[in-house]
């Protein structure tokens, strides 16, 4: 599930998360704040929550989150400046233990938004594209791309292609857009897809992504 929750200023997104996040394995979050309400359902439903604050509000730090059912064996904070406001937003990197003996590498960004052209926006992608290019196993890129402009989801698909990354697509897409392009994304690499689905909610301005994936070796179990 890959779900910014808008800083959980909107009614349900609790119980959006209880009835849609419980059940999946990975939970990305951008925009979330370390509410008491938050930290009860991570501990009660996934033995790992990872976040990186990307700001501190005046109660609860706020930035992009992890939640896994197994324990990472690596952690990788990463932060980036907004240029115009100051602000900073965040992205994690984190590898969990296959059954398989696979490791997944996992990708949690929150891109940065106000920025004039693509530099900055690049240059948060960059360190991203380095680890993701010396992992070996399999890979999911997911989260907040703030792909707004033509310049923006150039750079994007330029630096997923570059990295062998595919993209998933969405049969009926109720992605959140602006300027007629969505927002967030799903990326994979090694992995293939099963099922991918766009939850319609108002508990936040943005709506869920629900993808489920099989390793690469394997067929899907119907």
């Amino acid at each position: 599930m890959v779900w910014n929750i808008f800083k959980q200023q909107r009614a349900d997104w609790l119980s959006v998360l209880k009835d849609f996040g419980k059940d999946a394995q990975l939970v990305l979050l951008q925009e979330a704040q370390t509410t008491p309400e938050l930290v009860s359902f991570a501990t009660s439903n996934y033995l790992a929550a990872d976040q990186v604050p990307a700001f501190v509000l005046p109660q609860h730090p706020s930035g992009v989150m992890t939640l896994a059912a197994t324990h990472p064996v690596y952690c990788c904070p990463l932060r980036e400046r907004e240029p115009l406001l100051r602000l900073a937003k965040s992205a994690l990197i984190t590898v969990y233990p296959l059954y398989n003996g696979q490791l997944l590498m996992v990708v949690n960004i929150h891109a940065v938004n106000f920025s004039l052209g693509i530099d900055v926006y690049s240059k948060q992608l960059d360190p991203i594209g380095e680890q993701i290019s010396n992992h070996k196993g399999p890979v999911i890129m997911a989260g907040d791309f703030n792909a707004w402009s033509r310049k923006r989801i150039n750079a994007l698909y330029q630096f997923a292609e570059d990295i062998a990354l595919k993209e998933v697509s969405f049969t009926n897409d109720h992605r959140r857009k602006a300027f007629g392009r969505p927002l967030d994304f799903v990326f994979y690499r090694n992995l293939g897809v099963v099922e991918a689905s766009v939850l319609v909610t108002q508990a936040s301005d943005h709506n869920p992504l629900l993808v489920e994936f099989h390793p690469e070796t394997e067929k899907p179990i119907w």
